[in-house]
């Protein structure tokens, strides 16, 4: 479902088929590295299928589309400029597709605001940032499996620093007044996701 999504995606925009082809490959190719335990097509494909019940929520669909397939296109545990990166991705193949300037920078606002998944001025970005938090409030087992995950993607930072940078993480959701910003995602999720934050939270120490 992914790749024929992005497929019949882009083919709004080219014909040609080898362009279609070469940018799955690319997004196929990252999400497959053998660093990616999370952050790989299994989460590109559970954030839509959380996006695709809101799709006439949704302004503009394909620039969220565009958001999703590209906001973790550049991912280094080592890194803290993922987002950046990934969205300077974004608009160097969306401009191969003669995306307006308008949609492209969109399509970045949305990439941008997953770094901190603060509120949005703009619902399609809040919606987005939303379902890319959604594994937070899924059941404890499949959440378990994610964190644990997320700390293989970390494999090369020592115990004692990962257990400080996730305790950092997970105290800036818990901190906030509400992890999702949307009422559909927050009537959802919210109660599990705090349950599961600070189970995980009393794990680490």
């Amino acid at each position: 479902m992914l790749k024929e999504t992005f497929i019949n995606l882009v083919s709004k925009y080219t014909n040609n088929q080898y362009v279609k082809n070469d940018l799955w490959f690319d997004i196929e190719k990252r999400h497959s590295s053998k660093q990616r335990h999370y952050h790989s097509l299994n989460h590109l494909e559970s954030v839509l299928l959380e996006l695709l019940p809101l799709k006439k929520e949704i302004n503009n669909w394909d620039v969220i589309l565009f958001a999703l397939y590209y906001h973790d296109i550049i991912y280094n545990s080592l890194k803290s400029n993922n987002e950046k990166k990934s969205a300077d991705h974004a608009k160097i193949k969306l401009n191969e597709l003669s995306i307006s300037i308008a949609e492209i920078d969109l399509c970045k606002q949305h990439i941008l605001a997953t770094k901190l998944h603060q509120l949005q001025p703009d619902n399609d970005t809040n919606l987005f940032t939303d379902a890319d938090l959604s594994i937070l409030g899924f059941d404890w087992e499949t959440y378990e499996i994610y964190f644990k995950n997320v700390r293989k993607e970390y494999v090369l930072f020592p115990d004692f620093i990962y257990r400080k940078g996730r305790a950092k993480m997970i105290n800036h959701f818990l901190e906030m007044n509400r992890i999702f910003k949307t009422d559909y995602f927050y009537n959802k999720y919210e109660i599990q996701a705090k349950k599961n934050l600070q189970k995980e939270l009393e794990l680490l120490f």
